[in-house]
């Protein structure tokens, strides 16, 4: 029998490797160093959860079917940011809230492609978006990375036929961390609009970006709903990761086609989250930005600290936002070491056969550190242990 949706796809990674803690203690002077998954582990701020609780609380119709776009007020704020902040202009009708930026992605994947369309991702990958592909009977095309991490345009470009509809860019990337500099997310944006396809560009991680001010000019095209699909969560930015609450900004006609897949799986975001996403840009922008400079000295403390790593034969791939994606010096794949680094080293990590194609060389090389969640003393604890594994 054929492979049912769901079977033609992989266990999700980060389920798989929580898996590999069964049946192992870690004592108490020696706790797991958890660098596998990239969310916020503490809860929202104060203030923050007060604005959620008076909403249970006192509005009633946070407790009932909203919008299936989302709160109109909310979607009115995102128009209004996003258009100072990239210098474009940006209508709410062009704005969709999603149950999370996951959703969204699933969303406009559903409203763009058929049966056995394409869509070009660079590797390594962020693998939800692989499995979404290939849930919904669309070729993921794979677009291989250069040593620096980036795609080219020009290589995309040779791997566009007929049946392609997009290629997806994250930036600053998952896995890999690096932020895709303005002139490559210009170039990818041209090649779509060229060649008459879209490009969905995931900004989940945009408000840890080292850079300051609008990273890229796309939004200043006038006729940039043409071409661009834009993802954003509030997951990271307001640690609202268990209240699921996301945003598209598209053409108003693919906003219409989202409107269905919403209606049919969620029928509206959560309601008290919007809410909170709302007051959280109203009213946490200092606050954000203390939780910016934070994840950037912790992205600090990786390159003061990998020099020792480095003596010992290990590489820096990439290095932004929650991850550091590296090459290690052991004999074994990366598949098998990080299984053995639990036991060995007290150290849960993911292996990069996560987020490339089967038999990729690079896969067994290489591995992703989501070091967010670890303080200067934590990335101190990881780096000591990781520099103790004999060779």
């Amino acid at each position: 029998m054929p492979l049912t949706r769901t079977e033609a796809t992989f266990t999700p990674p980060i389920i798989a490797a929580r898996r590999w803690l069964d049946g192992v203690t870690f004592p108490p002077d020696r706790p797991l160093v958890n660098v596998s998954q990239a969310a916020p582990v503490a809860p929202p701020p104060p203030e923050l959860r007060r604005v959620m609780a008076d909403v249970a609380l006192h509005d009633d119709n946070a407790h009932l079917y909203g919008p299936d776009l989302g709160l109109p007020e909310l979607r009115a704020e995102i128009a209004a940011q996003w258009s100072a902040h990239y210098g474009g202009q940006i209508g709410a009708g062009q704005v969709a809230i999603t149950s999370g930026c996951n959703q969204a992605f699933a969303a406009a994947i559903s409203a763009l492609t058929g049966e056995g369309d394409e869509v070009i991702i660079p590797t390594p990958w962020y693998f939800n978006h692989k499995m979404w592909l290939d849930m919904s009977g669309v070729k993921a095309v794979p677009l291989a990375t250069g040593a620096d991490m980036l795609p080219s345009a020009k290589d995309a470009a040779a791997l566009i036929t007929s049946r392609t509809r997009a290629i997806a860019l994250v930036s600053p990337n998952n896995p890999a961390g690096v932020e895709y500099p303005a002139t490559l997310v210009r170039a990818f944006y041209d090649l779509c609009r060229d060649r008459g396809i879209k490009l969905i560009l995931d900004e989940t991680y945009r408000d840890f970006d080292a850079r300051e001010g609008a990273v890229h000019d796309l939004f200043t095209d006038p006729d940039w709903a043409n071409t661009l699909i834009d993802l954003y969560s509030f997951s990271k930015a307001y640690r609202l990761t268990g209240h699921r609450v996301g945003a598209m900004i598209a053409s108003t006609s693919l906003i219409g086609e989202v409107e269905k897949f919403i209606d049919s799986v969620t029928i509206c975001p959560n309601q008290i989250a919007q809410h909170a996403a709302l007051w959280g840009m109203r009213n946490l922008s200092a606050w954000l930005a203390s939780e910016r400079a934070e994840i950037l000295d912790r992205r600090a403390a990786i390159v003061e600290g990998f020099p020792r790593l480095a003596a010992k034969g290990w590489k820096l791939l990439g290095l932004g936002a929650y991850f550091a994606y590296v090459e290690h010096p052991f004999a074994k794949g990366s598949d098998a070491l990080a299984r053995d680094l639990v036991r060995e080293a007290g150290v849960l990590l993911l292996p990069a056969t996560m987020f490339v194609p089967e038999g990729d060389a690079s896969g067994q090389r290489q591995l992703r550190i989501a070091f967010a969640n670890l303080d200067r003393a934590g990335i101190g604890v990881m780096f000591d242990r990781l520099e103790a594994l004999p060779i």
